[in-house]
């Protein structure tokens, strides 16, 4: 998926809960090294979002780059956690760390994972907090978006 864009969808929440409704959602895979991914997530005009994922010998680490229009760092950023024992290679779940905690005292049980579909078809962002559905969004792997 490396240096490629694909557009998304909100499947949850629904309706008038849909934060990003009206909004195309554009996922960026780049800066691909056998360390670290980066992926943008753009949410219409908004490029504030990176995904950032680490592998390291602590394991598999998601974070949660956020950025001002002018590349400094939002004083909510760099949140996320290290993925949990059990994953797949299409399958990572990423509960929140002590940072994170300390950091958003609300996303202290917030889990993030990330799916790719068996049919490698979709790509699902997926955030639960509390044990419960908060927030997925489907990328459709079938048509990457010329850059």
């Amino acid at each position: 998926m490396c240096d490629k864009a694909y557009e998304g969808k909100v499947v949850f929440p629904e309706g008038d809960k849909d934060p990003f409704a009206g909004k195309a959602l554009v996922m960026r895979v780049q800066s691909c090294s056998p360390t670290e991914i980066r992926v943008p997530f753009q949410v219409g005009e908004d490029k504030s979002r990176t995904w950032v994922f680490t592998k390291s010998n602590e394991g598999l680490l998601l974070k949660h780059d956020h950025r001002h229009p002018d590349g400094t760092p939002d004083s909510v950023t760099m949140y996320g956690g290290y993925a949990k024992a059990g994953g797949t290679p299409l399958s990572q779940s990423f509960p929140a760390d002590d940072y994170t905690a300390k950091l958003i005292p609300a996303a202290a049980t917030n889990e993030w994972s990330t799916v790719v579909s068996e049919d490698s078809q979709t790509f699902s962002y997926i955030l639960k907090r509390d044990g419960q559905l908060r927030f997925q969004a489907d990328f459709d792997l079938t048509k990457p978006l010329s850059q």
